[in-house]
Parts: C-alpha cells; sequence; structure tokens
C-alpha cells in the first residue's frame, strides 16, 4: 500500500502547523515591513518637495531612490545568508533599528548630502525585512500555505504603500517636512518594542537544525548551489520583469508624470497613485488563491501582466493628443497594481527548487531582480528627463527595454526549471511511498 502526499492532504508529518498562534507570530513580523515600506515608499509622494527643498534637477532627484535601491539589492544575497544563520527576530530587530534611524536622519536631513546617507541607512534597514518574513512564513506555516503567505505579505506591503500616499502625503503638506518625516518613524520604534517582545523564530519542537559557522567557502557554496537551482534563476528574472513598472511608479516618477506630462492636479495624481495601491492588494489576493490551487498557472500569470503592462504604456506614452485621457490613465494604473502580485510569483519557483537550508539565500537572490530592474528604470528615466527637456514620453520608453530583456530569460529557462520541478516532485512521491511491515 502506498502513500502519497497532495495539496490537500493535512500537513505532513513534523510540517509547521499554522493555526491562530502562526498567524499572531507572523503579524509581528509582517507589521516590520508595512512600516519599512512606508519609510521606503514616502519618496515617491515627497519627490517634487524634495526637489525644491534640495534645489535639485531631475537625475539627482532619482538618485535618492536609486541608492536606496542600491542598497537594498546589494544586501539580498546577504540577509538571505543571516537570516538563514542568526533567525528572523534579530534580523527584523536590526532592520527596524536601521530603517527608523534613516527616516528620523531623512527628517532633519539640511543638505543634499545628508539626505542621501539617510537614504541608504533607511534602504539598508528595509533590507533585512522582506526575506525575514518569507522566512518567518516558512517555518510557522506548512509548506502547501507559501504562495498564499507570499502574497499576504505582499498586500500588507502594499498596505504601507496606501498609508504613505494618504496619510504621509497630507502630513506633509499639513504638518510640514521635517515634521511628517520625524512623526511617523515613531512607527519604527513600536514595531522594534513588538518584534523584541513577541516574536519567535520557530514554533516549538520545529527547531531547525543548527547551522555550524563554515567560513566563507561555505557561503560561497550556499550561493553557488541557490543559482544553479534553474528555478533559483527562473524565479529572479520573472521577479526582475514584472515588479519595476509599478516600483518605479510609486517609488518616484508617478507623481511628475501624472502632474507634469499629464497635467493633472496633485490630488488627482493621488488618487491615482492609490488606485494602483488598491489594485495592487486585490489582485493579490487573486494571484494568491490561484498560484496555490493552479502551480501552473504561475508563469502564464507573470508573461500575461507583462504583456498588458507593456501594451498599456505603449498606449499611454504613444496617444496623439497632448494628454491621455482619464480613462487610459485609470486603465493604467490599475493593471500596474497587478504588477506587485507578479512579482511574488518568482518565489513559488526559487522556494521549491531549494531546501530549506538554502531558502533564505535562494529568496535573496529572488529579491534581486525586481529592484535591480527598478534601479535601473529611475536612473535611466532621469538621465532621459535631463538630457530631453523632460519628454516623458522618451524616457519611460526605458520601461519596453527592460521587459523584453527579462521576457527572454523568462522563455530561456522555463524548459530547464519545469523539468527539474518535474524531477524533484517525482523524487519526493517515491520517497512517500511506504510498504508496512
Amino acid at each position: 500500500m502506498s502513500a502519497v502526499a497532495i495539496p490537500g492532504d493535512p500537513p505532513p508529518e513534523g510540517a509547521p502547523p499554522g493555526g491562530r498562534r502562526a498567524l499572531a507570530v507572523w503579524g509581528v513580523g509582517v507589521s516590520v515591513y508595512f512600516v519599512a515600506v512606508i519609510f521606503r515608499t514616502s519618496l515617491g509622494v515627497a519627490g517634487l518637495d524634495a526637489a525644491d527643498r534640495f534645489h535639485v534637477n531631475a537625475s539627482a532627484l532619482s538618485t535618492f531612490s536609486i541608492l536606496q535601491l542600491l542598497v537594498y539589492a546589494g544586501m539580498q544575497i546577504p540577509v538571505g545568508l543571516l537570516v538563514d544563520r542568526l533567525g528572523t527576530k534579530k534580523v527584523l530587530a536590526l532592520g527596524a533599528v536601521l530603517f527608523t534611524a534613516g527616516q528620523l536622519g531623512f527628517a532633519f536631513s539640511p543638505t543634499y548630502g545628508t539626505a542621501l546617507a539617510s537614504r541608504a541607512l533607511l534602504g539598508c534597514g528595509d533590507a533585512l525585512t522582506f526575506i525575514s518574513v518569507l522566512r518567518l512564513g516558512s517555518r510557522w506555516f506548512p509548506a502547501r500555505r507559501g504562495p498564499l503567505v507570499a502574497q499576504f505579505a505582499g498586500l500588507v506591503g502594499m498596505a504601507g504603500n496606501l498609508v504613505s500616499t494618504l496619510v504621509l502625503a497630507r502630513l506633509l503638506h499639513g504638518i510640514g517636512w521635517t515634521a511628517a518625516f520625524a512623526g511617523s518613524a515613531a512607527a519604527g520604534a513600536v514595531v522594534l518594542v513588538l518584534v523584541l517582545l513577541f516574536l519567535k523564530d520557530h514554533p516549538e519542537g520545529h527547531e531547525p537544525e543548527p547551522l555550524p559557522h563554515q567560513g566563507a567557502a561555505y557561503v560561497r557554496r550556499q550561493i553557488a548551489a541557490s543559482w544553479r537551482e534553474p528555478g533559483t534563476r527562473l524565479g529572479l528574472w520573472v521577479h526582475f520583469t514584472t515588479q519595476f513598472p509599478a516600483m518605479v511608479f510609486l517609488l518616484l516618477w508617478g507623481l511628475p508624470f501624472l502632474v507634469e506630462a499629464q497635467g493633472l492636479s496633485r490630488a488627482v495624481a493621488g488618487e491615482l497613485l492609490t488606485l494602483v495601491v488598491l489594485s495592487n492588494m486585490v489582485v493579490g489576493l487573486v494571484y494568491g488563491q490561484i498560484v496555490a490551487r493552479h502551480h501552473g498557472a504561475r508563469l502564464p500569470l507573470a508573461l500575461g501582466t507583462v504583456g498588458t503592462t507593456a501594451a498599456l504604456w505603449a498606449a499611454t506614452l504613444a496617444y496623439p493628443g497632448p494628454h491621455a485621457p482619464m480613462w487610459l490613465l485609470i486603465v493604467l494604473c490599475t493593471v500596474l497594481g497587478a504588477c506587485g502580485p507578479a512579482s511574488m510569483i518568482g518565489f513559488d519557483f526559487a522556494r521549491p527548487a531549494n531546501p530549506p537550508e538554502r531558502q533564505g539565500t535562494a529568496s535573496g537572490i529572488t529579491n534581486m531582480g525586481g529592484f535591480v530592474a527598478s534601479m535601473t528604470t529611475l536612473f535611466a528615466i532621469g538621465m532621459l528627463l535631463d538630457a530631453t527637456g523632460d519628454d516623458y514620453s522618451v524616457a519611460f520608453s526605458v520601461v519596453f527595454v527592460l521587459q523584453a530583456a527579462g521576457v527572454s530569460q523568462i522563455l530561456r529557462l522555463r524548459t530547464r526549471a519545469a523539468r527539474r520541478e518535474r524531477e524533484r516532485l517525482v523524487a519526493s512521491r517515491v520517497e512517500t511511498v511506504h510498504v508496512p511491515v
């Protein structure tokens, strides 16, 4: 008689139990990510104010976000290794300290240079959060819940973006730059206390095997082994190709594009940015349910999102009138909301491709993709705006170049990753077969 695990079965013996306590602990961890996203996206509603405050042009303004993302992307593999070794609690606590200090520094920065340093510090703290939250979910919930847990984490992050768009923007124009940014930093202190008091790395009885310190050679082996998996590389390119259009729009260039190129008021532009966030939250729930039930839908969802986003950007930038009609901007912002949930699909390729002791490392590699793409696009748009006299149609065309590069890599890796996944599935079914004595 044989027993083969299927998706609808109860958690296999030894798997994390999930349940209310898991939700409570995971909620503490994801609250840190929530605050980190508020701080990360705060420049998106303050870009024009920052340009006036520090007397900088488009290229210098984009440097704020580029440096922040450069630090974030560069730290993803080290963060994955840190989470694998130190656990979630220590890494999240350190992240909260750093991004709170960065937000405070940005509030009081008197010069462009000190403001840049503050955003770099913020990016450093922000980099420690998302991979830690993914690892926390894998320790507290059964593996079959992985896609939903990851999408819910992304959903909470977009809620942070919503707070930034709705609340921080109003504070900024109501009480001023310093009070708004310094006041928001109090949220970082609150989540730090929650982490120190209530967060646990894993349920009782589910302690991971201790990882002895093995030096730089061990680190290189971890990275190399994760990279050799086609699923890890496919996850990186899915993340690269799907995330950056919305990230660039929300993080910096959306508000200037809507106000300066489309002739909208700041209030209406803010409503469209809010639409991107709300759409992200709704689509995240839908994508999470679909991927959890139908793994085969992962790539069609990702590529469909890329194709639809490209088509709507082309229609908006090439519209023959002086401004695109409001209905087209609404549709564009609604579809941009699908970019974040589509990027989470990248982790659903990388996660099953790697054993538990490499989950943090593989997630770090994957998470680099979208942020490298966003950083490249932010820089290119700033440079092209300065070179063309603020021609947004030319500047935003760089989106198509990165999407084409990403799609070519996805198509190259998909067959190899699918073959490896089938091999792992067959091997796992063989291991679950048992013969009674």
